[in-house]
């Protein structure tokens, strides 16, 4: 089992590689990881050590080799100018994620009966911009729990090598 680098704990590509490394041993060095990645080890601990920002290719190699599809999200809504705005995955566990969406279809209705009233003359004026937010936070919620679970997915295909 390789040793845990203090410098690069936090990192979340650090992370990835270190418990990808459970299944395949290459990846506890970087010397291995980088073989297995195709990047230069220089490269890949200047990512780990957060000294420098990963390109999307390396991002999607990484997140391949290490069967964690959350990289390719944590890369574009918190590294890519792009991206800023989208929803982030935490990587919830199928359970968690049910009932957030569960909890977030009743507010559905709600949204869904403002959204109605609100356009039915169509015009949003001043008075109704509050409940636009509400109806706003509602998707936006929605939106989370659909990538929670599009990762959840395809980090399952990988376990079963699909």
């Amino acid at each position: 089992m390789g040793r845990i680098a203090p410098k690069a704990a936090g990192n979340v590509f650090y992370n990835a590689r270190f418990e990808a490394a459970k299944y395949n041993e290459r990846l506890f060095s970087r010397e291995g990881a980088a073989d297995e990645v195709l990047i230069e080890r220089s490269k890949l601990m200047k990512i780990e050590l957060g000294t420098a920002m990963p390109n999307p290719d390396e991002v999607a190699q990484m997140a391949d080799v290490y069967n964690a599809p959350e990289l390719k999200n944590t890369y574009c809504a918190t590294m890519c100018p792009l991206g800023t705005g989208l929803p982030k995955v935490e990587g919830a566990n199928i359970d968690r994620i049910s009932v957030k969406a569960l909890a977030s279809f009743r507010k559905v209705n709600t949204a869904k009966e403002l959204l109605l009233d609100i356009s039915a003359d169509g015009v949003v004026d001043d008075s109704e911009m509050d409940d636009m937010q509400k109806i706003i936070d509602t998707l936006t919620e929605i939106e989370q729990i659909s990538a929670e679970l599009k990762v959840f997915v395809e980090k399952q295909k990988g376990k079963k090598g699909v």
